[in-house]
């Protein structure tokens, strides 16, 4: 199977020959034949061509088959309690091509296989362990003082409270 990687519109698309393919609108009329310069990888049976980043002199001839529209996309905007509400709806424009040929330096594509790049293992090195120096354990000194100054100061309070209340107490009213 014969298919090439074209670039259109900043967006990358398979096209096989005999195939349609859909791209961002172009201003082009019904009938018209186009020629996709920006070819980024060609494969022909099993024999690729990659580009670094474009195949120089590469191109895929196709003609314009229609102007078509996508499916309605809505948009709605709301927000509670606030009276917000929009709704919108888009439909995108596309291009519809038909590949007739993809073409390769000037005539039909035809090149080489790629090869893949020979992986050279590099012999492992054997690094030694080495001992992690430890670091001293901070002493636990402010936590300890702080558990013990909230028990001194929390068990003193309570009886000098109870001592105030005992000997603060006025006496009430009788009523006559």
């Amino acid at each position: 199977m014969k298919y090439a990687i074209v670039e259109s519109g900043g967006k990358q698309y398979k096209a096989v020959e005999g195939a349609t393919i859909e791209v961002d609108k172009m201003p082009l009329e019904v009938g018209t034949k186009i020629d996709l310069n920006e070819v980024l990888l060609i494969s022909d049976e099993g024999e690729i061509v990659v580009g670094k980043p474009l195949i120089d002199g590469a191109k895929v001839a196709a003609t314009v088959v229609g102007q078509i529209k996508a499916p309605k996309v809505i948009v709605f905007k709301y927000k509670s309690r606030q009276r917000y509400r929009v709704k919108q709806g888009h439909r995108q424009q596309y291009t519809r091509l038909m590949i007739e040929d993809i073409f390769s330096t000037g005539g039909k594509a035809t090149s080489a296989k790629v090869e893949e790049p020979k992986v050279v293992a590099a012999p492992a090195e054997k690094a030694e362990a080495k001992p992690k120096a430890k670091t001293a354990a901070k002493p636990k000194t402010k936590s300890a003082t702080k558990t013990a100054a909230k028990t001194k100061t929390a068990a003193k309070p309570k009886t000098k409270t109870a001592a105030k209340k005992t000997a603060t107490k006025k006496p009430t009213k009788k009523a006559d």
